[in-house]
């Protein structure tokens, strides 16, 4: 047993540089993934919360888009500073939140201190271009990159810091301020975040944060001083956020699910293809990533071999307690999450598929489930056309190139795809030919602030990180001068 303080903090509405204990929507039982009781109890924003926050980050924008760039930038390394100094309370309150291993949860603080240094360090840089041809035109022209004003953020509770540090540190860096609901789901990290936003000395009203329903986030989304949208979860919920959007036209940048392919080669490190394919899909986050290479597509000549490995690492993944230091794979979420995950594996059982290990929930208190692998799976079911956000790799065999592509883009998901091999004109061939956002060769996934990262299809619309993550939150003026 750890003796890692697991006592959760007391969590507020942080709206305007306040703390509010109470709040309209009522309360949410917190209910710990790794025990399955009842260990904190959340406040939760309704309108009246909403409105509130909003206002008071539409108030705070009118100097805030004012602010010296310079400023704003030493505002954002002041807070980077700060989570890397708290990156092991952070941890803990990963384990809290949804149950990540200390050991796995320890890689996101430093992550996010690399985006907020990122972002900090594009602040001042912001600038628009010179247009036309004066001599021909007689008119000056030139473009003005300028923010939206109050950025509405609802992120989802699988990686609750690293979601906060990609989308504030971008939007704020550009001159907007924020309100943001977290899932009620995973209230505690935000909660420190503001603490140390505040200790950074950012204005009051610039960035807030208040746990909500999805009846909150309906409403932060659709107020009218709420001029652009940023929102990482499920297609389902993004559809109505669209529509939701629709009437004012509304621009949202959203990050959504992921069924990734990651196809080995017969020229494969097949050491390395378990290590980035397998270990880290069945591992990170007990498979709740959406960027996980969920679709495992072997060539012929090494299938068999790859199966047996795959095998082998599931079955010898260390599970348990999330505050032990040796656990690698933690518990699901909820108990929802393994209802309708072994609910999944049982359906592909009955269709056909063959569960080669796991598939079961593991005999202990909390929501833990083995990691499974799959194997003889049609490629049209429902286990290898929906996202299962859990522990589960479905293998499928090929035998051309040809057919392997083919595979990989057969889905409505088009977020992270993967390619093990040696041959890097192959390499190169087909990752100009599968249907994803981004493609990864020979490694795993990488959320590098200085790449931009965002899918296609059901996996969203924008993107993060990069150039390209802090102009989703720029609106661009051209202005014509005549001379």
């Amino acid at each position: 047993m750890s003796d890692v303080d697991r006592t959760p903090p007391k969590v507020h509405l942080r709206i305007n540089g306040e703390k509010l204990e109470t709040a309209s929507g009522g309360t949410y039982d917190h209910i710990s993934p790794a025990t399955g009781e009842v260990d904190a109890r959340i406040p939760l924003a309704d309108k009246q919360e909403v409105e509130l926050a909003v206002t008071r980050a539409h108030e705070a924008f009118q100097a805030w888009k004012r602010t010296n760039p310079g400023l704003r930038r030493q505002l954002l390394l002041k807070l980077a500073d700060l989570i890397e100094v708290n990156a092991a309370e952070f941890a803990r309150l990963g384990a809290l939140d949804n149950g990540t291993p200390l050991a796995v949860g320890a890689a996101f603080p430093a992550l996010s201190t690399e985006w907020t240094r990122y972002y900090a360090g594009w602040a001042d840089k912001i600038t628009g271009d010179l247009t036309g041809r004066p001599d021909d035109l007689g008119e000056l022209g030139y473009t003005l990159a300028q923010p939206y004003g109050v950025v509405g953020i609802i992120i989802t509770w699988n990686g609750p810091l690293i979601s906060l540090a990609m989308k504030i540190p971008p939007a704020v860096a550009a001159g907007n301020t924020v309100v943001v609901k977290p899932s009620e789901l995973t209230p505690f990290s935000g909660e420190l975040f503001m603490d140390l936003v505040e200790q950074a000395g950012f204005p009051p009203g610039v960035i807030n944060i208040l746990p909500g329903t999805a009846e909150a986030g309906a409403q932060l989304v659709s107020h009218p001083l709420v001029r652009k949208v940023s929102f990482t979860g499920g297609p389902s919920t993004a559809t109505s956020i669209l529509r939701a959007c629709a009437p004012d036209m509304k621009p949202a940048v959203l990050e959504l699910g992921g069924k990734g392919p990651h196809l080995v080669f017969d020229d494969a490190d097949l050491d390395a293809a378990c290590l980035h394919g397998t270990a880290y899909s069945l591992i990170a986050l007990s498979g709740q990533g959406c960027a996980f290479a969920t679709r495992m597509l072997v060539q012929d000549a090494v299938y068999d071999e790859m199966v047996a490995r795959v095998k082998l690492v599931a079955e010898n993944i260390p599970i348990g307690d999330p505050f032990d230091q040796g656990t690698a794979s933690g518990p699901v979420v909820n108990q929802a999450a393994v209802d309708r995950i072994l609910g999944m594996v049982e359906r592909a059982r009955e269709q056909g598929a063959t569960v080669l290990t796991g598939g079961r929930r593991i005999d202990r208190p909390g929501y833990f489930i083995e990691p499974t692998v799959l194997v003889d799976v049609d490629p049209e079911s429902e286990i290898a056309q929906t996202e299962v956000f859990g522990p589960v790799l479905c293998v499928f065999r090929f035998s051309t190139e040809d057919e392997a592509v083919a595979l990989a883009n057969n889905t409505r998901y088009g977020l992270c795809s993967y390619i093990q091999t040696k041959d890097l004109n192959r390499a190169l061939r087909v990752a100009a030919e599968l249907g994803d956002g981004q493609v990864i060769v020979n490694g795993a996934t990488n959320l590098e602030p200085s790449r931009p990262f965002g899918g296609f299809g059901q996996s969203g619309l924008g993107k993060e990180g990069g150039r390209e993550g802090i102009y989703e939150f720029l609106r661009i003026r051209a202005v014509g001068i005549k001379l």
